[in-house]
């Protein structure tokens, strides 16, 4: 949650999470709010206020795991959700390191309790306030007892907001020690003597001092915070990114085929189906379908997340390919399969020796063009838990507190997989102009 308008009505604004601290300090914003972590790396990027609240990393599982997984260690190769750029993931990223678990990363905190209770997930590693609230809300999980790593909220600013950060700090300190924040939090049954000790240390402070130290154990998340050593990630992004977009593809052409053909040789019936296919395809957004196939079909079927991506992609291209294989075909000249049946062609030798291969070279340079749309389309699938190409740069954006060089790199890997197809797809239209 963003605040904004000091000295006026405030108003809060909802955003995404990994947007809070860009848009803060291009100033959209005044203060950024939301479970902003104080981390040394982030003070040193931005103005951060004092703590005003304690939290602890908690591990959530599944009642019937409640045994089995007591500790990041028992989680070896296991799929584990949490947040993105957050000192929960990088806890994650170095159990991976030691033990092979699986890091799952979401945009937001509904989605990693909803995935391990459909299995998709064996744990979620998560803030105890967030782990706490999901348990009210959906049940069906434990929280283990033992705290995994305890650290602290803050309120982010922009770098020139010092005065105004000042302010802040000095109501927290005031509402810290007349006992209205602690009234709060028991108000909205998220009070513990962890925040009493934290109240203590803050009023305590002298009001230069900006940090309570860190209690419990775990180091604040880095990831990858230089180029070189974002290359590894950025490169097994872009392959992952490749595979979904050429599977994707595959689908939609042999799916754009068959529903061409339908079109073009089926009944009244078939024709009229695949037409409100077609439509519904092309005209209700791609991300609407994404999780309508992985959350909205949990239920039926629990698809995993690139196989997800990968179906969803697929059927949404296969609609806009079929339109152009449907064109294709009409384009052929009448006359040809006229001059076919006059021979004693069958429509199926007439389709396969005459209207196809023609209808191919017709098709070729649109077909190749939508291949690139779809390796572009592909950063969608970022919100099914897919840490694709555009994903992976948000994870890296945030971990530096900036968008400028991780774009860059993002755009050129793109550039570097898309350029090669569009000069493709250029001189299959020089080709068929000539011929």
């Amino acid at each position: 949650m963003i605040a904004t308008g000091l000295g006026r009505e405030p108003r809060f604004v909802q955003v995404q999470w990994s947007s809070i601290e860009p848009s803060v300090e291009r100033g959209d914003f005044d203060m950024g709010l939301s479970g902003v972590e104080d981390r040394p790396e982030l003070r040193a990027r931005r103005a951060l206020s004092v703590p005003y609240y304690e939290f602890r990393e908690v591990l959530a599982v599944r009642k019937a795991d409640t045994a089995r997984f007591r500790t990041l260690a028992d989680l070896a190769g296991r799929r584990v959700g949490t947040l993105g750029a957050t000192l929960a993931y990088q806890m994650l990223l170095d159990e991976q390191q030691r033990t092979g678990l699986v890091p799952v990363s979401y945009e937001n905190d509904n989605h990693p309790y909803s995935d391990m209770l459909a299995g998709r997930v064996d744990a979620v590693l998560l803030d105890h306030i967030v782990a706490e609230r999901s348990l009210r809300r959906v049940g069906g999980f434990v929280i283990q007892p033992v705290p995994a790593a305890t650290s602290h909220y803050v309120v982010m600013f922009a770098r020139r907001d010092t005065l105004l950060r000042d302010s802040v700090d000095a109501v927290l300190r005031a509402r810290m020690a007349d006992g209205s924040l602690e009234a709060a939090y028991r108000r909205w049954n998220i009070w513990d003597e962890g925040q009493r000790s934290l109240f203590a240390q803050v009023v305590g402070a002298d009001s230069a001092s900006r940090t309570v130290p860190v209690v419990g154990g775990a180091s604040a998340p880095q990831g990858p915070t230089t180029v070189g050593s974002y290359v590894p990630a950025l490169l097994q992004a872009a392959a992952i990114t490749l595979v979904i977009s050429v599977a994707s593809m595959l689908i939609a052409i042999g799916l754009g085929i068959a529903i061409a053909a339908g079109r073009v040789y089926g009944g009244a019936v078939w024709r009229s189906a695949l037409a409100v296919y077609v439509e519904v395809m092309r005209g209700t957004p791609i991300l609407l379908q994404l999780f309508v196939i992985y959350y909205g079909l949990a239920e039926v079927v629990r698809l995993p997340a690139l196989a997800a991506a990968i179906i969803g992609l697929g059927l949404n291209y296969a609609a806009y390919e079929s339109e152009i294989y449907r064109g294709a075909l009409q384009a052929v000249p009448r006359l040809q399969l006229e001059a076919a049946r006059t021979l004693g062609f069958s429509e199926w030798q007439a389709f396969r020796l005459v209207r196809g291969p023609q209808a191919v070279r017709f098709a070729l340079a649109p077909m190749t063009n939508d291949f690139v749309a779809l390796l572009k389309d592909s950063s969608l699938v970022s919100v099914i838990t897919v840490v694709e190409l555009t994903k992976q740069t948000a994870i890296y954006a945030a971990n530096i507190g900036s968008w400028l060089v991780p774009g860059i790199l993002c755009a050129v890997v793109y550039l570097a997989m898309s350029l090669p197809l569009s000069r493709l797809a250029r001189r299959l239209e020089r080709r068929l102009e000539v011929r």
